[in-house]
């Protein structure tokens, strides 16, 4: 299995929001950055087979920004594996549901999204990695989806991605 963790885009900052946390929007200049971000991801040739969603807002907008890309699409499902307090075990547990031939797009927050790369990679929720904002990583699991079991084929931040679109 192939898995993709891309951090949300760039959010209204919490001090200039009046709603609730979870419905904190991205920015117009977080959809134009998570569009480019996206665009470098193509170039990549890394189009995903399942597309998982934080259910937030900025995450759930992130996906449908990332959805638009494709050719294909491919239905986003929202799940509560990746909320900002999930346990990282969870989405690994969930990703263990799909298919091992799949390639999937996960979508959500840090230190979460960092903490299960870490785990993935290292066995441990590690926080030694980090996400910038529309920033991504791939990792490759073989066979079983465990702590430790992934294998890293490249960590991008968002510039790096803008720049191969």
């Amino acid at each position: 299995m192939n898995c993709l963790f891309f951090r949300h885009g760039i959010a209204v900052e919490r001090e200039e929001w009046e709603g609730t946390e979870r419905q904190r929007p991205l920015t117009n200049k977080g959809m134009v950055r998570t569009r480019q971000s996206g665009k470098g991801l193509l170039a990549l040739r890394v189009t995903p087979t399942h597309i998982l969603s934080s259910p937030l807002t900025r995450a759930r907008q992130t996906a449908a920004i990332l959805q638009a890309l494709l050719q294909e699409k491919i239905p986003v499902h929202s799940t509560p594996e990746l909320e900002p307090s999930a346990p990282p075990h969870a989405i690994l547990a969930l990703l263990g549901t799909l298919p091992p031939d799949g390639f999937v797009w996960c979508i959500g927050h840090e230190p979460h999204l960092s903490a299960t790369a870490g785990l993935l990679l290292t066995g441990t929720s590690s926080r030694a990695f980090s996400f910038k904002k529309a920033g991504a990583c791939l990792i490759q699991i073989e066979r079983v989806v465990r702590p430790g079991a992934g294998r890293l084929v490249w960590w991008l931040t968002p510039s790096q991605l803008r720049a191969l679109a």
